[in-house]
C-alpha cells in the first residue's frame, strides 16, 4: 500500500537531482504521485539553473554527479537559499562522508538504497513543521539575542543572524526550553523526524554549526553581547542557559 498524500503537498516544489535515470524516474514518479510539484535535472550546472529560476521548497541532490561534486551544488544553493530544505542521497556510507554533506548545508541525508515510504515520510515531517501555526509563539529574548519563531528570524542588537532553517529551528527548541535539559531524542523528533532511527550525526554537526554561528555574531559585533550558552549534558542532550 502507497503512503498517502498529505492534503497540501501540492503546494510544495521539490527539485530532484540524480544522475541515474531509473532512480530519477522513480522519485519522480513516486514523488509526483503523492501530490508534489516535482522537476528531475541529471547534472549540478542544470540543478543550479533551475534552483535559480524556480523557488524550490525542497531538494533531493545526490552527491555522485557527473559534472561537479554534490556538495559543492549544496554549498552553493545553501549560500543563496537559506530556506531551501536539502536532503543528500548518498551512497557513501562513511560517517565522514555524511558529516561532509551536513557541513556543506544539507538538512538530512538518506543512504542509498533507500525506500520510497521513507523518503516520503522524512519529507512531510521537514515540510510540515513549515506549516505549523506559530502566531500564538512569542519573541523569546536571551540576554541580546531576540528569537521570533513567527518571523523565523533571529537578531542580535537588531542585526539578523544567517541561520539556516534546522539551525533555527533548534536553537528555537531550545529557547521555548530554556534552562531545562532537553534530550537528544526529544530534539530529533522536533527537529527532524519523530520516527528517526540510527544515526544522530546530524544532530551534532548542525548543534556545531550554531554554536560557531553564535560564537562569530558575539566577536563580530561592535557592541559587547550577553548571549545565552549551550551546554553539552551528556549521555542525554542539552540545555540552553538563559
Amino acid at each position: 500500500m502507497g503512503t498517502p498524500a498529505a492534503p497540501d503537498n501540492n503546494r510544495f516544489r521539490v527539485l530532484v537531482v540524480e544522475d541515474d535515470d531509473v532512480i530519477g524516474h522513480h522519485l519522480q514518479t513516486g514523488l509526483r504521485s503523492n501530490g508534489y510539484t516535482t522537476a528531475w535535472t541529471r547534472t549540478g550546472a542544470t540543478a543550479l539553473t533551475e534552483a535559480s529560476r524556480v523557488p524550490y521548497d525542497a531538494l533531493l541532490l545526490d552527491l555522485g554527479l557527473p559534472d561537479m561534486d554534490g556538495l559543492d551544488v549544496a554549498r552553493t544553493l545553501r549560500g543563496h537559499c537559506r530556506d531551501l530544505l536539502i536532503v543528500v542521497l548518498t551512497a557513501r556510507t562513511d560517517d565522514i562522508d555524511i558529516i561532509a554533506g551536513l557541513d556543506a548545508g544539507a538538512d538530512d541525508y538518506l543512504v542509498k538504497p533507500f525506500s520510497l515510504t521513507v523518503l516520503l515520510a522524512r519529507l512531510r515531517a521537514h515540510l510540515r513543521r513549515r506549516t505549523v501555526t506559530t502566531t500564538a509563539q512569542q519573541q523569546v529574548r536571551l540576554g541580546d539575542l531576540v528569537i521570533d519563531p513567527v518571523a523565523r528570524r533571529c537578531h542580535l542588537h537588531g542585526t539578523e543572524l544567517p541561520l539556516r532553517l534546522k539551525e533555527f529551528e533548534l536553537l528555537a527548541l531550545l529557547a521555548r526550553h530554556a534552562g531545562e535539559a532537553v534530550s537528544r531524542e526529544t530534539l530529533m523528533a522536533e527537529v527532524w523526524d519523530e520516527n528517526w532511527f540510527g544515526s544522530t550525526k546530524t544532530l551534532d554537526v548542525t548543534m556545531a554549526a550554531l554554536r560557531r554561528r553564535l560564537t562569530d555574531a558575539a566577536e563580530t559585533h561592535p557592541a559587547p553581547s550577553h548571549l545565552p550558552h549551550i551546554t553539552t549534558l551528556r549521555g542525554h542532550g542539552y540545555r540552553l542557559e538563559p
